[in-house]
């Protein structure tokens, strides 16, 4: 019997689904409005207090400020990355990645609070000065750090080229602050160095990932490999690289993959999910590769190193990178505000996720000088392991002590050394065009480490060959 032979057991079907349908819409409707309700308790709340402040506050009170500020905290509370964007603000963040612009050059984030560099640009007023990755700026130009916006810090430290702003670092394994003068000047926006290290082993610096980073990279390989001897071997080092451009990170990465998943980027549910792969229909080079990291490795570096470790293109050698795996997006607001927050996570291949976690290297190697002798020859460069982890000695900054004291507990060990101003040093000659000198970049460990394992798995080839 079907439903067209009964239409009484039709009827009786139709009036349950209706049943169904209002009970569900009910539902969803009620819950919506219970959370319309709250907003509007909220917001009500919010008035009252307002009103409060402005009839019986002890001083007159700017309300349009006080309102502002109110939403600085509000999208403060979210995470390091969110910010509510002044006019001012919003502007100087159009130009991070386009033209040039007069500062000091590093990149700063709110770590456990505090206003922290995650890397000093090569060959900026910073780099020279010797400002390192994990420093906490405790004041610019007199004036505490202490519940700084991240934009006020940048907008401090950005100026006329020619200009000087003072600020004070914190340092783990430093007893007093170490205060620097340092002269604006324009920020480069080249981000790629390279050279051959030994016939056939290339090694290939990318500081940074802007407009122009995949091209740039795509020559740099092309002059290695046009060499009188065929490259057989190539170091990427992306350590003390902050980050920058998504899609240039995707584009670096895709030069050296044939296929598999380079990032995915995932929001609050399974629909906002997007999916990068690597383009097959190009050529890529099989030489084996060494990839570089440390804790001044972040955001578009983590993609391009998750990408090549997780489809086995490189081996990963270093230090745990810092872990900035979220996504950001600029939204513009009424009288040229705007608000800036995260809308994703990043997750590499195999899917982890780098937010707070970052990349960890396949294989742990600490940074060192090494001397002369030792770097030149494949038996040596074998670094003593030490136990790096510092006693914070006492540190004195009325707004920033109490809260570091406490920091000193969470310190995790850092790739800290007392010759890492003498480490920053040995890539400047390759940071000048003119005076590359491959010695000096074999006095570094890592190099000096990755070197040897492209050359032993030359000379294991050769065996099983014979």
């Amino acid at each position: 019997m079907t439903v067209e032979q009964n239409p009484r057991r039709a009827g009786v079907l139709l009036i349950i689904c209706l049943a169904l349908f209002v009970i569900s819409a009910t539902y969803v409707y009620g819950e919506l409005s219970a959370k319309k309700d709250e907003a509007y308790e909220g917001l009500k709340l919010f008035s009252d207090v307002i009103a409060e402040i402005e009839k019986n506050y002890v001083e007159p009170v700017d309300t349009k400020e006080l309102i502002q500020k109110a939403i600085e905290g509000m999208v403060q509370s979210l995470d390091p990355h969110s910010s509510f964007l002044p006019p001012e603000a919003y502007g100087d963040l159009q130009v991070e990645t386009k033209g040039e612009f007069g500062g000091i050059g590093i990149v700063i984030s709110k770590r456990d609070n505090f206003l922290t560099v995650v890397a000093p640009i090569e060959g900026t007023p910073a780099y020279k000065a010797g400002i390192q990755a994990q420093d906490i700026i405790t004041r610019i130009n007199g004036e505490s750090t202490k519940d700084m916006q991240l934009w006020e810090a940048v907008k401090q430290m950005r100026g006329e080229p020619g200009t000087k702003v003072e600020i004070s670092i914190y340092r783990q394994d430093m007893k007093d602050t170490l205060d620097f003068t340092l002269v604006r000047a324009v920020i480069p926006l080249d981000s790629v160095r390279s050279l051959t290290l030994k016939p056939g082993y290339g090694y290939l610096w990318v500081t940074n990932f802007r407009e122009n980073t995949t091209e740039e990279v795509s020559k740099a390989l092309k002059q290695m490999e046009a060499g009188d001897v065929p490259l057989k071997g190539l170091i990427l080092d992306l350590r003390d690289n902050p980050g920058g451009l998504l899609d240039q990170a995707i584009k670096v990465a895709d030069i050296f993959l044939d296929s598999g998943t380079i990032v995915s980027i995932r929001g609050r549910d399974d629909a906002q999910l997007e999916q990068y792969t690597a383009r097959p229909e190009k050529m890529v080079n099989q030489y084996p590769m060494v990839l570089l990291i440390n804790g001044g490795s972040a955001s578009a570096s983590e993609i391009v190193a998750g990408a090549l470790q997780d489809n086995h293109r490189a081996l990963v050698l270093g230090t745990t990178s810092f872990g900035k795996g979220s996504v950001q997006t600029v939204r513009p607001l009424r009288d040229g505000f705007a608000l800036k927050y995260t809308i994703a996570r990043y997750y590499t291949p195999s899917g982890r996720s780098i937010q707070a976690e970052g990349i960890v290297p396949d294989l742990v190697v600490k940074r060192r000088v090494l001397d002369e002798e030792a770097s030149d020859g494949l038996d040596g460069g074998l670094v003593k392991e030490e136990d790096l982890k510092n006693h914070l000695m006492p540190f004195k900054d009325d707004e920033l002590s109490e809260e570091l004291e406490e920091k000193k507990d969470k310190d995790k060990e850092q790739d800290k050394a007392p010759e890492a101003e003498q480490l920053m040093r040995l890539r400047d000659s390759l940071y000048e065009h003119g005076g590359s000198d491959p010695s000096m970049l074999l006095r570094d460990s890592q190099i000096n480490r990755a070197y040897e394992i492209l050359k032993g798995y030359e000379i294991f080839q050769g065996l099983t060959r014979n």
